[in-house]
């Protein structure tokens, strides 16, 4: 039963860990949501925007200036949640790794893996939150921007919604932390 959970917990926190890295490489956190015709297809990103052409399908993107330039504080703060979530569920993936049943790591002493499986599960913890809080503080930013606009009756031409990116980074989290659960209640 143990080790059946244990691989669960481990399959379930590498999915999700990609998702997260992922999430944070991709391009796509708002896409453009305008009704009207369109001949473009817009996605912001935390590291660069890119514009597709609906007609011909020609992609093109501008990077943006520096990471070290001022950028607006949404996507510093995505940026700095995300990648330390994804440090932290590295390191959790390695560190469950070695606590494995299946792995003849310290095979002799099951106390110490069994701490180790649990201390994965408090890593994985720690970066879940920590990428749910950027994806949902980057998704609530974009609402909020959104609403400002209409409740203030401006158009600029083109509006963003939430991109696939910004759900991929939720679902990533979000499995991080069941596998998180899975790891520090129920191997008990």
């Amino acid at each position: 039963m143990s080790a059946a959970l244990q691989m669960m917990a481990f399959s379930l926190a590498l999915l999700s860990a990609l998702f997260l890295l992922l999430a944070t490489c991709t391009d796509c956190w708002m896409v453009n949501a305008d009704d009207s015709l369109e001949v473009s297809h817009k996605c912001r990103g935390l590291w660069k925007e890119c514009v597709t052409n609906m007609q011909d399908g020609v992609r093109t993107c501008d990077q943006y200036d520096s990471i070290l330039a001022d950028h607006p504080v949404k996507i510093v703060v995505t940026r700095t949640l995300l990648i330390t979530a994804d440090l932290l569920a590295g390191l959790a993936l390695v560190t469950l790794l070695l606590g494995l049943d299946c792995i003849k790591f310290l095979k002799e002493d099951p106390c110490v893996k069994l701490k180790m499986c649990y201390g994965a599960g408090v890593i994985l913890g720690f970066g879940s939150i920590l990428g749910l809080v950027g994806s949902v503080w980057y998704a609530v930013d974009v609402y909020v921007e959104r609403a400002m606009l209409v409740s203030h009756n401006i158009f600029l031409g083109v509006h963003y919604d939430f991109g696939w990116s910004c759900w991929l980074g939720m679902a990533g989290s979000t499995g991080c932390l069941v596998a998180s659960i899975l790891l520090t209640c129920c191997l008990h």
